[in-house]
């Protein structure tokens, strides 16, 4: 091992870089390339059109109606989820008469919260179109039976509320994995730091936002990363749930359904791939100025 250590690195190394290489980087790659094509997937051959897809994505209303679409997901998802999901973390381990002391029963909450992540997402959509049925569907029913029928409603059919309750079902889907999160970080916060809050006065909220909030920062910062993503994404429950998929007039349009219906309705892979690569770059600049802006915070703390 001491003669031969660069050797042995080689060794281990290049298989992975390798497999790496050939599996991740090179299917990147020929989506960068057909995204300058027009390849309609079945042809044999490709021709080279350039910035031609990206130019046409600016004139594309049912793409514009996407993006628009994505971005109110990725600013209420994130933020909806993570605040539930802090909340009923805190309330677990800290709500109850002590500094440290959790409500009774927290660990049978957990369970029931942490309950939808063993669903597939598919299952959840299916649920909850069930749920959401405007003749039969649980909701209704429940409105109907506390004497509310005026609030019944269609929520998958009207404009105005069927892009919110497939950001509710994303929410709900979502919250009970980072509930678990937050309580693995809280559990990790010395239980010294909430004896002397509570000994110097502080109330619930002033233990939160003064110990608990600072300390879990990172972990919240991993958590918006990740449910960015999922905000970009969103392509499964809206393809099950939605009318069209992606109506009522493309409210619940997403840059995934459009791909998917360019690439394997229409035939236009070509320019799917240009929606792919850009969808991919939104991702990337997201995750790239979470990581920063919560680096530029550790710097200034330290």
């Amino acid at each position: 091992m001491k003669h031969g250590r660069l050797r042995f690195l080689i060794g281990a190394l290049v298989p992975a870089l390798v497999l790496h290489v050939v599996f991740v980087l090179s299917p990147y790659g020929q989506a960068f390339y057909l995204s300058l094509t027009d390849w309609t997937g079945v042809a044999g051959e490709a021709h080279f059109v350039g910035a031609g897809n990206y130019a046409r994505l600016g004139g594309d209303s049912l793409f514009l109606d996407a993006v628009r679409n994505n971005a109110v997901m990725l600013i209420c998802v994130p933020l909806v989820t993570v605040a539930l999901g802090l909340f009923l973390a805190s309330m677990l381990h800290l709500g109850g008469g002590s500094g440290r002391k959790g409500i009774r029963g927290s660990g049978a909450y957990q369970i029931v919260y942490f309950f939808p992540q063993l669903l597939s997402l598919v299952v959840v959509a299916v649920l909850w179109q069930f749920v959401y049925n405007p003749t039969n569907g649980l909701l209704n029913g429940a409105l109907r039976a506390f004497g509310l029928d005026g609030l019944a409603r269609s929520w998958l059919a009207e404009p105005k509320l069927a892009l919110p309750a497939i950001m509710a079902v994303l929410v709900w889907s979502s919250v009970g994995f980072y509930m678990v999160l937050f309580s693995a970080a809280i559990d990790g916060i010395p239980k010294e730091l909430f004896e002397a809050a509570l000994l110097d006065g502080a109330g619930g909220w002033a233990t939160f936002r003064k110990v608990t909030l600072p300390l879990v920062r990172d972990t919240v910062q991993v958590a918006f990363v990740y449910l960015g993503i999922a905000a970009l994404d969103g392509f499964a429950v809206v393809q099950i749930m939605t009318v069209g998929p992606g109506g009522p007039d493309g409210a619940t349009e997403v840059i995934g359904l459009s791909l998917y219906r360019n690439a394997f309705t229409y035939g236009k892979f070509g320019y799917a791939s240009a929606m792919g690569v850009t969808l991919f770059f939104a991702t990337l600049t997201l995750a790239v100025l979470a990581l920063r802006s919560g680096r530029k915070e550790r710097l200034e703390l330290s």
